[in-house]
C-alpha cells in the first residue's frame, strides 16, 4: 500500500555491520536523518575480526559480551563472492587484495569499507559508542507517534548520553551470543569447555583430545583445522548420517572420529556418548550456534526472545504494536544477506517516510499467527522460526518495495557452491572451474558486474 506523504524522520541505527550499513544507506537515500551507533572501533560488525578473546567468558554466558565477532583467523566465505554484493555495488576483485572466489573475512571487511567510502556513509557513523538502553519515550500513544529514548556511552567516557529519535533500527546481528546444549555434568566438568564464539586458531589445542559438539558447517570446518594439530578430534553429532565431503575428511585422518551426542560429562574428564562409548578429553568445543539477544532493548514486554524466536515480528522485521518506528534488520537466517538487507532497508525507509503503509495491527498479528501455526503443523521447532527459504522469501519480501527478484545466475552459483561443499568439503573453495561454468561467465558479462568496472582497478 502506498501513500502520497513524504516525511523525514530522525532515525537511530544500532550496529555498523552489513545489515546496519545497508539500512542506513537506504534510510538516507529516502531523506531521513540517520545516526549509526557502533560499539567497536571500526565498521564491519561480525566481520571485524577480533583476536583478543582472553577476557571473554569461554562459554559466553554474559549477555553483555566483551567481544562481538565470532570469526576465527582462517575463516573464508562459504559462498562465491559474485553473489555477495549489493544490487548497485558488486563485490569485485581488486588488484593487490585477496582475489579468490571464496575470499577471507578480511577481504569482505574491505568490501564493506569500500561500500562506506563509495556511498559516503562514514559521516553518519559514531564509532566506539555502546548502546545501553533503548525504550519508548511516550509509551501508550499511537504507534505512528512513538518516540524512542536511546542511551549510549563512548568507550572512554564515564558519561551516558541520552538522545530521542523518531525511529530505531536494530541491526546488531545474531552470531555473537552462544547457544549451549544442556548436558548432564556440564556444570561440574573440570576440564576446558568453550564455545566457538571465542575460537580463533587451532594452535592452543595442539596435542589435545578435543570433542567438537555440532555437525553443521562451522563444526566441520573447525574440526578440519583441529585435526592437523590435535591428538584426536571427536565430532559429536545428533545424526551419524554424513555427507560425502565430511566422510572423505574422516577417512583420510586416523585421528578424526564421528561420535553420537554426549550423554554425560564426568568430573575426571570422561565424556560418555549416547551409544555407551567414552573417552577422556582435554577440551570440549561447542559449535552449537547462537541466540538472538537484545539486552539493551526495553519494549515493555512486547518483543521477547523465546527459544530463539524473536516476536511477534511481522515479516521478521516489525513488532506490530510498535511499527514502523521500531524495526529489526538481519534476523532471518540462511539468506543472501546483503541484497536482503538492502530490500529491508528500502521498506523501512519508505514506511517511515510515508510512501508505504503497513497493514493494520490486526492484519499483521493474523499473518504472524498463521506463520507460527504453519510451522507448528510442519513440525518445525520454534528455534527455527527465522530460518527461511532464501530465494523465495527474499523475492516475496522484495515485492514490498518493487525490489528486483534474485537473478537466476545468483541462485545457480549459490546452489552449485553448496553442492560442491557437500561433496568436497575440504577443497570446494579452490576447485571452481571458470572455463566450464557457463553461468558464471554469463554473470560476469551482465550489467551487474560491468556497472562499476573502475572499482577493480
Amino acid at each position: 500500500m502506498a501513500s502520497e506523504t513524504n516525511q523525514s524522520k530522525n532515525v537511530c541505527v544500532i550496529g555498523a555491520g552489513p545489515s546496519g550499513l545497508l539500512a542506513a544507506r537506504e534510510l538516507r537515500k529516502e531523506g531521513h536523518k540517520v545516526v549509526v551507533l557502533e560499539q567497536n572501533h571500526d565498521i564491519g560488525g561480525q566481520w571485524l575480526y577480533d583476536p583478543n578473546v582472553q577476557e571473554e567468558d569461554p562459554l559466553g554466558r554474559d549477555p553483555w559480551l566483551k567481544v562481538h565477532s565470532s570469526i576465527y583467523e582462517s575463516l573464508r566465505f562459504m559462498s562465491p563472492r559474485e553473489i555477495m554484493g549489493s544490487t548497485d555495488f558488486p563485490f569485485l576483485v581488486k588488484k593487490g587484495r585477496d582475489t579468490r572466489r571464496f575470499p577471507s573475512h578480511t577481504e569482505f571487511l574491505l568490501y564493506l569499507k569500500d561500500f562506506c567510502e563509495w556511498f559516503k556513509l562514514s559521516e553518519m557513523i559514531k564509532l566506539n559508542t555502546k548502546v545501553h538502553y533503548v525504550g519508548p519515550l511516550n509509551y501508550g500513544v499511537p504507534s505512528e507517534d512513538l518516540k524512542w529514548v536511546v542511551r549510549s556511552k563512548e568507550n572512554k567516557s564515564e558519561e551516558e548520553v541520552e538522545q530521542v529519535f523518531d525511529a530505531v533500527v536494530v541491526a546488531t546481528g545474531h552470531f555473537s551470543n552462544p547457544r549451549l546444549p544442556c548436558i548432564q555434568g556440564m556444570d561440574t566438568w573440570k576440564r576446558k569447555q568453550m564455545h566457538s564464539h571465542i575460537y580463533r586458531s587451532s594452535e592452543p589445542f595442539r596435542g589435545e583430545i578435543v570433542v567438537v559438539v555440532g555437525n553443521f558447517l562451522s563444526g566441520q570446518e573447525i574440526s578440519m583445522e583441529l585435526v592437523k594439530v590435535a591428538k584426536e578430534v571427536h565430532l559429536s553429532s545428533k545424526s551419524l548420517i554424513i555427507f560425502e565431503g565430511l566422510s572423505k575428511v574422516i577417512s583420510k585422518n586416523e585421528n578424526f572420529h564421528l561420535r553420537p551426542q554426549i550423554d554425560t560429562l564426568q568430573e575426571d574428564g570422561t565424556v560418555i556418548f549416547t551409544d555407551g562409548s567414552n573417552i577422556i578429553a582435554d577440551t570440549i568445543l561447542y559449535c552449537t550456534g547462537y541466540n538472538y539477544s537484545y539486552p539493551f532493548l526495553d519494549t515493555k514486554g512486547i518483543v521477547v526472545v523465546d527459544d530463539n524466536r524473536v516476536g511477534p515480528l511481522y515479516e521478521h522485521t516489525f513488532p506490530p504494536s510498535l511499527a514502523p518506528s521500531l524495526s529489526f534488520v538481519g534476523i532471518p537466517r540462511k539468506i543472501l544477506g546483503i541484497t536482503f538487507f538492502e530490500s529491508q532497508g528500502k521498506w523501512i525507509a519508505q514506511l517511515l517516510s510515508g510512501k508505504k503503509v503497513l497493514p493494520s495491527y490486526e492484519e499483521m498479528m493474523e499473518s504472524i499467527e498463521e506463520f507460527y501455526h504453519s510451522n507448528e503443523v510442519a513440525g518445525i521447532p520454534k528455534r527455527y522460526t527465522h530460518v527461511v527459504d532464501a530465494f523465495d522469501y527474499c523475492d516475496k519480501y522484495g515485492e514490498n518495495v518493487g525490489f528486483p527478484k534474485t537473478e537466476e545466475w545468483r541462485k545457480e552459483l549459490c546452489i552449485s557452491a553448496g553442492m560442491n561443499a557437500f561433496a568436497n568439503l575440504e577443497t570446494y573453495r579452490d576447485s571452481w572451474n571458470d572455463d566450464i561454468d557457463e553461468k558464471l561467465q554469463e554473470a560476469l558479462r551482465s550489467p551487474y558486474f560491468t556497472q562499476l568496472e573502475q572499482l577493480s582497478l
